[in-house]
């Protein structure tokens, strides 16, 4: 039996990861705030786009594939402490119906500040949400066959790209939901836009919940490490492969007028839905950084990513509030330098509020982390 400590030491590594990525995902939320002048498409115009920017929005699609595939393994470590396969899934099917309800009302309101809001933004909340919804069905399936389902699904699902139906069918919805990013009108007042259309995401938790045995007691450090290493090369040499040839996963890349250029038409992969592509390179880094981290995770530095990664959830909507509270009063103060936004004239003052932001917010961070490790009596806590 591992000790309490080797235990500790092999989960610390998950937090430290959703740590990092939950910090790199505060970048793009800041460009999404004061960079409203100048919205990237997906995939990003890299003949309008500036490297600096087009590489700062480029980490950032790391954070939506790791976080899901760290919500199927966290589901199953969850499960190893509960045997009954009934308390696991109605555990995700409760948890996934309140992210859904979380992203709709807390969450939205802080993207817009309006109430009742015109517009509903349906993002990685609500596709966390929903997986989870989806494996809690899944999970009874044999272990091979959820991973072959998940793998058939990040594969497959890019077959389905030129199916779209008109918003007056009765398949819109659905579809909507599940694959095709678009608006659905509500009512005359409101409307949504499913910004992360869920089938990918499902894959994706499928993969997730099927690796997390890598971390199960009965896994030697060094077995998990060989694993992590193995896939990670394996779907990082795929994704170059596939990349090259340019026949599957994504729309086709092209020679620029220089190697950047050439460089950022390679990399540039679509995320809404994630293609196979999209999903093969930020899978493949974030499990070459999982890793890494269990290897380095005595290094002092990384301890601060656990603090994050320890209330991913709590943080991801006190940093939303914060940025909103931010921009209005910067508008305020400054006015409305950028027609109808305020914005930022260079991707370094994105770097420097990212920075201002995170030390801000970190003893708040630390203060709630600490809570909620000496309060684990309280049930509630468990949703943050």
């Amino acid at each position: 039996m591992p000790s309490n400590s080797t235990v500790s030491y092999r989960l610390q590594s998950i937090d430290m990861l959703r740590g990092l990525v939950i910090l790199i995902m505060i970048i793009d939320h800041i460009r999404e705030t004061f960079y409203l002048h100048l919205q990237l498409s997906d995939p990003i115009d890299i003949s309008s786009t500036e490297p600096a920017l087009y590489f700062s929005r480029f980490i950032a699609h790391l954070c939506a594939p790791v976080f899901i595939f760290l919500t199927g393994l966290s589901a199953y470590l969850y499960g190893q402490k509960h045997s009954n396969k009934y308390h696991i899934s109605k555990y995700l099917l409760v948890r996934g119906l309140f992210l859904v309800i979380l992203e709709i009302t807390v969450i939205n309101f802080a993207w817009t500040f309006q109430f009742p809001p015109h517009k509903i933004f349906l993002q990685v909340i609500w596709a966390i949400g929903l997986s989870m919804i989806a494996l809690s069905a899944l999970l009874w399936l044999q272990k091979s066959l959820l991973l072959l389902t998940g793998i058939v699904i990040i594969a497959g699902h890019n077959l389905l790209d030129s199916i779209h139906f008109s918003p007056h069918s009765v398949f819109y919805i659905p579809w909507a939901i599940s694959h095709d990013r678009c608006w659905v009108t509500l009512n005359n007042f409101m409307a949504s836009r499913t910004s992360y259309p869920v089938l990918p995401w499902i894959g994706v938790i499928c993969v997730g919940y099927y690796c997390g045995q890598w971390f199960n007691k009965s896994y030697s450090p060094r077995q998990r490490h060989r694993n992590l290493i193995i896939t990670s090369i394996s779907l990082l040499g795929l994704f170059t492969g596939l990349r090259t040839i340019n026949i599957y996963g994504d729309k086709s890349w092209h020679y620029g007028n220089t190697t950047v250029e050439t460089i950022m038409s390679f990399l540039n992969i679509t995320k809404y839905p994630p293609s196979l592509l999209f999903l093969l390179i930020t899978l493949g880094t974030g499990l070459f950084l999982l890793w890494t981290l269990e290897r380095k995770q005595h290094f002092s530095i990384l301890k601060y990513l656990a603090v994050f990664g320890s209330v991913p959830l709590f943080f991801y909507i006190i940093h939303l509030y914060s940025l909103k509270i931010m921009y209005l009063s910067a508008e305020y103060l400054l006015g409305k330098n950028k027609g109808e936004y305020f914005g930022f004239d260079h991707v370094w003052q994105l770097w420097g509020c990212w920075l201002f932001l995170v030390l801000l917010l970190y003893p708040c961070v630390k203060w709630f982390s600490n809570y909620k490790a000496t309060h684990k009596h309280l049930s509630w806590l468990t949703y943050l």
